[in-house]
């Protein structure tokens, strides 16, 4: 293995097997008689990635995601520098639902709701054509208890709520979904997806707002208070990843539907239906919620921890922060 001068594959209890016999996600550490297991040895850690940088990707694909524990990485610089030396293209989040701040260089606020609040499981983006495919988490300080950010393969929610509700997935297929939400000037913190139009299309001005959401497939109404309904879609739930060969649960329907079965989640400003018109199925949507906790792994964030997910294969959420401190890093890659 061309990765075996630098990086060395551990396991944590966490993991779970991926159903082609390998853990997920995979775990790298450095070897431990490296040089650039220091601070002042962040450099080495660039070179290794670049040096390494086929094996990486190719891991990530068959695995889905990469957590990195226990390398040099201790700022927001030092995690902007990793990225970079991955060297994928900035994905920009025109169109995002979630508040969110620069910080540096290509590195971004997660979603800046209260962080006592569950975000649940989702693709980014899913609801744009332009959706990013890969995203890195960065832990600059680690919860005390909470705040993890699960995450779950894709295939496997498809498989089995085909198997469980047939019917109800051959709608989504044939149909895809339609997501709607009002959204107002500015950002609402208390929501996740609380974004106001001028952030979510990087501009104040209408018209510009409504040429960068026509781009993204997405009708915006204009309403009363200088507020947007936003309308988009229908636009795909499964989708098939050509890398893994399999149909994926892409979409975010677990954080849209605010029904019977997720009742802590009802907003009237927020709503999402079946592609023909049709409301989703509460008992479908029960079970689509239980079987994402159930299949989904929560490593508990360690501060220095980088996490490369393939948005592609790979859903996340984050849950409630217990004890504080807790700051995760996000940058969205193409």
């Amino acid at each position: 293995m061309g990765s075996g001068k630098f990086f060395r594959e551990i396991e944590l209890p966490q993991q779970k097997p991926d159903g082609d016999g390998a853990l997920f996600p995979a775990v790298l550490t450095p070897i431990s008689n490296t040089d650039f297991t220091t601070k002042a040895k962040l450099s080495g850690f660039e070179e290794a990635i670049k040096a390494h940088k086929p094996w990486l990707e190719s891991l990530l694909q068959k695995r889905g995601a990469i957590l990195f524990r226990g390398f040099p990485v201790t700022s927001t610089s030092d995690f902007n520098d990793i990225v970079e030396a991955f060297g994928f293209p900035e994905a920009f989040y025109v169109g995002g639902r979630a508040p969110r701040t620069q910080i540096l260089g290509r590195v971004y606020t997660t979603n800046e709701a209260p962080q006592d609040k569950t975000i649940p499981f989702h693709h980014e983006m899913a609801y744009v054509p332009d959706y990013p495919s890969k995203l890195f988490f960065f832990c600059e300080e680690a919860p005390l208890a909470g705040g993890e950010t699960p995450i779950v393969l894709s295939h496997i929610i498809y498989d089995k709520m085909k198997e469980k509700h047939p019917e109800f997935v051959a709608k989504l297929e044939e149909h895809g979904v339609i997501y709607t939400k009002i959204m107002t000037d500015d950002n609402q913190q208390s929501s996740f997806t609380g974004s106001g139009w001028k952030s979510a299309y990087m501009t104040t001005d209408k018209k510009v707002a409504e040429e960068r959401a026509e781009k993204q497939g997405t009708k915006l109404e204009w309403l009363e208070n200088n507020s947007v309904r936003t309308i988009t879609g229908p636009v795909p739930a499964v989708k098939f990843d050509k890398g893994s060969q399999r149909k994926t649960w892409f979409n975010s329907l677990a954080n849209s539907y605010g029904g019977p079965a997720n009742p802590e989640l009802y907003d009237p400003n927020r709503s999402i239906e079946i592609g023909n018109g049709e409301p989703l199925s509460d008992e479908a949507m029960a079970d689509c919620l239980r079987i994402l906790d159930e299949e989904c792994v929560a490593i508990p964030w360690k501060k220095g921890d980088v996490m490369l997910v393939n948005n592609l294969m790979v859903l996340h959420s984050r849950k409630p922060l217990i004890t504080p401190p807790r700051r995760v890093l996000v940058s969205l890659c193409k």
